[in-house]
């Protein structure tokens, strides 16, 4: 497997980043890109040509008995039109179920109360989709 890794959590609002190390031994929240206020593809690719990404995890919501919806529709909408800038970079869908609970558990558990994660949340969905892509 090739580092760093991006990982994508796409909400209609909000997308979560997060990323591999360059060796990747960690992951670690990048940022969050508020989506009613930029086009969030251009950000997308300076945090990309900044921390030298080899490589795009882009989550996909799934319903819960695997199949896809409306949602993974403009998910997969919006990565190809990534995919169309990302020349030899390549991008992964990657099963999202669960994340953003188990994200906002784990938030709660470190003492971030619901009514503060709003501005974390998506990073933590980001991080929970990279580690379950690496298998941890």
């Amino acid at each position: 497997m090739t580092h760093p890794i991006l990982a994508i959590d796409h909400g209609d609002a909000r997308i979560g980043i997060a990323a591999t190390d360059a060796f990747g031994i960690g992951t670690h929240p990048v940022e969050t890109i508020d989506c009613r206020e930029s086009e969030p593809i251009p950000r997308i690719l300076e945090i990309i040509h900044e921390r030298k990404i080899a490589a795009i995890v882009l989550g996909l919501p799934l319903r819960m008995d695997g199949s896809e919806g409306t949602s993974s529709a403009k998910i997969r909408k919006f990565g190809e039109k990534l995919r169309g800038h990302l020349g030899e970079i390549p991008l992964t869908f990657f099963d999202e179920r669960f994340t953003t609970v188990t994200a906002a558990e784990k938030l709660r558990e470190a003492g971030k109360k619901a009514k503060h994660q709003k501005d974390i949340i998506d990073q933590a969905a980001a991080l929970e989709i990279l580690r379950d892509y690496l298998g941890w």
